[in-house]
């Protein structure tokens, strides 16, 4: 076979890259006081650990105090980073991998409340839809006075052991003087393009002032923003050609799109309501007019893919960042010859919403939580009431540890809730987190029973040590208001092999993605929705990335959006419904007509079989929430003479997301 071209090492002057895979910088949030300390720290080293040539961190570090912290950035205006950049590169470096930070200043793309309360600035004066500052325009001794502070950012970093910088210019301070649609000076700094790329070039000559010329030092810039008042492609390709020919660079990280309204922002982070890959062939020909080395990432989150950009030369490196964070570990499998089993990243975009994975629950509790599951020092036997994600990370795990693990499922197959929403077209790479455990567990040797309702009867004939129910919830049918029998839930929409038409009502109590993609499958079934929510707007209650595709679907399937109102009761009038509605703020009372009530209000836990357990037990199935929280093993003994532990996870409990169940999972059946 061929080599791998993804394992192939890369130079760039005097550093060696082992292979073609990075993490890019992103602003994960792990900070201390604006330093990269042990969390931060040990997020990236796991990377490091798991074979990665280069991870990239502090996502829009700041040089300057008035480039206020608005989303989580280190800030290296002062040499006291320089001891935690010491560390950290002697963390990473003993791993092999390569180190870099990424600075910039965020001009206008920020606030004047943040940090220090400093004016916002800009080269000139506008207001950024997305933080909503109006800036100040700059004069000669703000430019002069942040280009000092690039390279003195630069230097922090040199001494700090770090193998190089980026400097990022798209959408922040630079990209700003680069756009005409910030950009109005008419100075040596405003007009043509050469005029509005100066600021840009005289910060590369500082920070190679204060680097020197063996340093590295890259720009992440982009390929086009994709609007008409904004950069054209043909003015970004010019402006990487000239900063290439400038000889102040190494390498040039590319990317697409704009990042200062919410929909866009969406788009140039995308998840998986946008294809994989999006960008890739755009680099791929913006490549051939370059002669750096070229990094790119954008929703790469499969090696096929990867593969694709490195080995047919569309790429030099492939930024795998999100797929990182779903499984740090991805080099290390591909090494071995494991490559069915890394864990995919899903695009649930919940990493940039929470700083967690949406299955990967040891990411930024790296001192708490293992990506590698030890063996324990004895076997048992563990059966598992239920196989949704929560079951399944049970499962896997104590199969991990080199337990004897029986798995009873009441439907066909594995999934649970999650199997449900996959059913929505926009959320169907959430199968991923389960076909991934199924996989793992039956390697694992993991017994399944499907279509088995286990009662306590059948899990006590099984001589369990421990039980672990993760039997889930039921939908909440909004049982307390009247007319309740009259409604449909999400659920049922969407198990239902014919959905409802016409008018259709839908009440979403909790504001998570869930009645909104329900009501995206009645839409495409030619529904007209009136989407109703106590909250103050639709969807509050999802992730920044997802919301603005979910709003825009709501608005382009002409949904009537109906915000501050619960819904009360239901009443059949004719072959109508009659929904009534009350306003949260005024407490007035209305009514809408409608053909159909769907309601989305959570779950309720289902705990027939738990309850049944609980006396057999010698926990009387009580969690330790004390050294659940801590990390640490469960002691609870409350009937001696009891057969089992006796645990229950997920939504079993309370009703709550997909990273809680599996979480509940791995902290307590690491240390079974």
């Amino acid at each position: 076979m061929p080599a791998d071209p993804l394992l192939q090492p890369l130079r760039i002057k005097h550093l060696v890259l082992k292979n073609r895979v990075m993490s890019t910088s992103h602003a994960i949030s792990y900070h201390d006081d604006f330093k990269p300390k042990q969390q931060y720290q040990l997020y990236h080293e796991e990377k490091a650990k798991g074979g990665i040539a280069l991870t990239m961190f502090g996502g829009s570090t700041n040089v300057a105090p008035d480039s206020a912290s608005v989303f989580g950035q280190l800030h290296a205006g002062y040499d006291d980073i320089i001891p935690y950049f010491q560390e950290f590169a002697a963390r990473i470096h003993r791993h092999g991998a390569a180190l870099m930070c990424q600075l910039s200043h965020l001009g206008g793309r920020t606030h004047w409340r943040a940090d220090h309360w400093l004016p916002v600035v800009a080269p000139s004066r506008y207001r950024e839809p997305m933080h909503r500052a109006v800036s100040k325009e700059m004069d000669r001794y703000d430019i002069e006075r942040i280009v000092k502070s690039f390279g003195q950012a630069a230097r922090r970093c040199k001494e700090g052991g770090l193998d190089g910088v980026e400097i990022l210019a798209h959408g922040h301070l630079i990209g700003q003087f680069w756009s005409p649609a910030v950009n109005k000076r008419t100075d040596a700094f405003g007009g043509s393009l050469e005029n509005r790329c100066r600021f840009g070039l005289m910060v590369l000559e500082e920070v190679r002032r204060q680097v020197g010329d063996g340093f590295i030092v890259g720009l992440r810039t982009t390929m086009g923003e994709g609007f008409a008042e904004g950069l054209s492609d043909e003015a970004c390709l010019e402006i990487a050609v000239l900063h290439e020919r400038s000889g102040l660079i190494d390498f040039l990280n590319l990317n697409y799109g704009r990042i200062d309204t919410v929909y866009g922002l969406a788009s140039y982070m995308p998840g998986m309501q946008v294809g994989l890959a999006p960008n890739l062939r755009r680099a791929g020909a913006f490549k051939k007019h370059l002669s750096l080395p070229v990094f790119h990432a954008c929703r790469i989150t499969d090696m096929a893919t990867a593969r694709h950009a490195v080995g047919d030369g569309l790429v030099d490196m492939i930024g795998m960042t999100r797929a990182h964070i779903a499984d740090p570990h991805i080099v290390n499998k591909l090494t071995r010859g494991e490559e069915e089993r890394i864990r995919p990243c899903v695009g649930a975009t919940y990493c940039s919403w929470h700083r967690r994975c949406i299955h990967n629950p040891a990411i930024g509790r790296e001192a708490q939580l293992p990506h590698v599951v030890a063996p324990a020092a004895a076997k048992k036997r563990v059966v598992v009431i239920g196989a949704g994600p929560a079951g399944l990370e049970a499962a896997r795990v104590s199969a991990e540890r080199g337990h004897e693990v029986i798995v009873f499922e009441a439907a066909a197959k594995a999934g649970g809730q999650v199997r449900l929403a996959a059913r929505v077209p926009s959320r169907k790479d959430l199968i991923g987190i389960i076909d991934w455990r199924v996989a793992e567990a039956e390697r694992l040797g993991v017994a399944f029973r499907f279509n088995a309702l286990a009662d306590a009867e059948m899990v006590l004939a099984e001589a369990p040590d421990i039980v672990v129910a993760a039997t889930g919830g039921l939908p909440d049918r909004l049982g307390e208001i009247a007319g309740s029998e009259l409604c449909s839930t999400v659920w049922d929409v969407l198990e239902a092999p014919s959905r409802p038409t016409g008018h259709v009502l839908i009440f979403d109590g909790t504001g998570t993605i869930n009645a909104a993609s329900c009501a995206e499958r009645l839409m495409l079934d030619g529904a007209r929705i009136t989407f109703v929510t106590p909250d103050h707007f639709a969807t509050q209650e999802t992730s920044h990335l997802d919301r603005p595709f979910l709003l825009r679907r709501l608005y382009q399937g002409k949904a009537t959006i109906v915000p501050d109102r619960r819904l009360v009761g239901v009443a059949r009038t004719g072959n109508s419904l009659a929904a009534t509605l009350v306003n949260e703020l005024t407490g007035e009372v209305e009514t809408l007509s409608c053909e159909s009530v769907v309601v989305e209000n959570g779950t309720s836990p289902v705990t027939d079989a738990f309850d049944g357990l609980r006396r057999h037990s010698r926990n009387d199935g009580v969690t330790d929430i004390d050294a659940l929280a801590a990390g640490a093993p469960q002691a609870v003994t409350v009937n001696p003479e009891g057969r089992f532990r006796l645990y229950r996870i997920g939504d079993a409990i309370a009703s709550r997301d997909i990273h809680a169940a599996i979480l509940d999972a791995l902290r307590l059946c690491k240390d079974f």
